[in-house]
């Protein structure tokens, strides 16, 4: 546990200390902030599920940005395997890069809660839901976070990594809209729902905790990350 603690404070340094990171999420919260007021003003409701809405797509997006370096970066100049010459072991350095990635997500969600608080003085506004939509927002950009380190992992081209991370991700986001089922069979929409995170994330955000919705969520990310160390413990 200590050796993954390590590693997750040597990530978020990366993050925190490098440009990228605070331009990630200014244009996140650039976006964000656009398509929530100018949605906000134009439906004149006091509600953030607006907000909430759009946020699958926002986040298959740029949370692969975030992680293609994680793995693409050090394979490519020489640095994973210093890395794994020292005392830690392959589970505790993907770990230590997940909850990072985790941790930074959070950190780029935080602003957006004052998208609620302005809410709260124009109207009347359910808390509940808001949480319930915040929990939902972390397991979704956790469940991205695992797809993007997976193809970080396979791949020492940054840029290659960041594009089959987010084409997985919005896939997974899109899967269960009117138009990708416009031509699927009757019985098979229900499988193709279950495979939709857009689908599991918003019945979260409607404040209905069901164990479904938070296991699907917690098993794509055991596959991203199992995915992950099979793929890196090829490369040894």
């Amino acid at each position: 546990m200590n050796q993954t603690i390590t590693i997750l404070k040597k990530e978020l340094k990366d993050y925190f200390l490098s440009p990228v990171g605070y331009i990630v999420i200014s244009i996140f919260l650039i976006i964000s902030g656009w398509l929530f007021f100018s949605n906000f003003f134009l439906y004149k409701q006091a509600d953030v599920r607006i907000f909430f809405s759009f946020l699958p797509i926002v986040f298959a997006f740029v949370i692969p940005a975030t992680t293609m370096r994680l793995f693409s970066e050090e394979l490519n100049i020489g640095s994973y395997e210093i890395i794994h010459t020292m005392p830690v072991t392959l589970t505790n350095i993907i770990l230590g890069k997940f909850l990072a990635t985790v941790v930074f997500i959070c950190a780029m969600l935080l602003p957006t809660l004052l998208y609620a608080i302005t809410v709260s003085f124009l109207g009347e506004i359910d808390w509940g839901i808001v949480f319930a939509g915040y929990l939902g927002a972390i397991l979704l950009g956790s469940c991205f976070a695992a797809i993007g380190i997976f193809t970080s992992s396979i791949t020492k081209n940054q840029i290659v990594a960041c594009i089959v991370g987010m084409s997985i991700c919005f896939t997974l986001t899109i899967v269960d809209s009117n138009n990708a089922l416009l031509f699927v069979p009757n019985s098979f929409v229900n499988f193709f729902q279950f495979l939709a995170a857009d689908y599991h994330f918003n019945n979260i955000a409607k404040g209905i905790l069901d164990t479904r919705d938070i296991l699907y969520f917690l098993s794509v990310c055991f596959v991203g990350l199992y995915g992950t160390h099979l793929s890196l413990s090829e490369k040894n």
